[in-house]
């Protein structure tokens, strides 16, 4: 099984960005998720797995993936512990994937935009590199050490950080439009919220020496 994988789960769906990143991820294996699935049918793109309770997807569609196609369908009760995503990350994990992009995350409810987010834990904790993505996103973890943002590799203009539950001791920010030295990082304050790469720098530095943090890639 493929070492990268493409989410595609029930929220809102670029379809430009949708079709690009497909395209450009050869050799990856595709979980349509829920109502994602219909994308992938109007588009006659097959999947490899598909995951979810079907509450919102169309009668006919979740019927033509299980008796008219081999496609490994795993069907789940509405009342269950995880999010469709969730179960659809974790498959991915169990399938072997080392890299996994997910869309379709976002749009629409916030309390399930949310839940994905927290999601990106359970692959991080396992050294998989996940991340969220839409047309003006790029939302992932980053833990103790240093991430490096390079302009040439940018997602977009702006990024900004969050700590995934605890306060963050000694955080820093490098070559930044906003710097930060030996910061303590808390989940109550905006501060961190849209600082940019510095104009004489071609890349900014985050590094802190423990903990969790949302890092969020934004383009307007």
């Amino acid at each position: 099984m493929s070492k990268r994988c493409v989410i595609i789960s029930g929220g809102e769906l670029d379809e430009e960005l949708t079709l690009s990143v497909l395209k450009q991820q050869k050799d990856r294996c595709v979980i349509g998720v829920d109502r994602g699935v219909e994308f992938l049918y109007y588009h006659q793109i097959m999947p490899d797995y598909i995951v979810g309770d079907f509450d919102s997807t169309r009668e006919e569609i979740r019927d033509y993936y299980k008796n008219e196609t081999d496609v490994p369908v795993r069907d789940y009760n509405p009342v269950k512990d995880a999010s469709d995503t969730e179960i659809a990350i974790r498959l991915a994990m169990t399938l072997g994937s080392k890299e996994m992009i997910i869309l379709g995350a976002t749009g629409g409810r916030i309390d399930h935009l949310w839940a994905n987010i927290q999601s990106l834990s359970i692959p991080f904790k396992a050294g998989v590199d996940a991340k969220i993505m839409d047309r003006q996103n790029l939302i992932s973890i980053i833990g103790e050490g240093e991430t490096h943002l390079r302009r040439s590799e940018a997602y977009g203009t702006y990024f900004s950080v969050f700590p995934l539950g605890d306060e963050i001791f000694g955080f820093n920010i490098k070559n930044a439009k906003y710097p930060l030295r030996n910061h303590t990082l808390k989940p109550c304050n905006s501060l961190c919220v849209s600082n940019e790469i510095a104009e004489d720098s071609d890349e900014a530095v985050i590094s802190f020496p423990s903990g969790r943090v949302i890092l969020m890639q934004t383009r307007d």
